[in-house]
């Protein structure tokens, strides 16, 4: 399975958007996003911000202009928290420790 190019944005304003997100990160020379989303409370009366989301770029050369253009970026008064995304593990892993 190939791995995707996705960078984990942390400390995102309940305000921002998929747009958004995106046009933050289309905003950075020589990256170009495929696809951004935020990560929404499903259980929350209205659907709000879990506060962070995940952009996907479209070469992995991208993740690292990425995070060190925007890591600690001001957006709406907050830092970013822009890396590399991790693989999402499973509740097997978790529990073997």
């Amino acid at each position: 399975m190939e791995k995707e190019n996705n960078i984990y944005v942390g400390n995102l304003p309940w305000t921002v958007d998929d747009a958004k997100l995106a046009e933050i990160f289309s905003g950075v020379e020589g990256v170009k996003v495929v696809s951004a989303a935020v990560i929404r409370d499903r259980f929350s009366d209205n659907n709000r911000s879990k506060g962070f989301g995940f952009v996907t770029v479209e070469e992995p050369g991208m993740i690292e202009i990425a995070v060190k253009a925007l890591n600690g970026q001001m957006v709406q008064n907050r830092p970013l928290v822009v890396n590399e995304a991790r693989e999402k593990k499973s509740h097997d892993d978790r529990n073997s420790r």
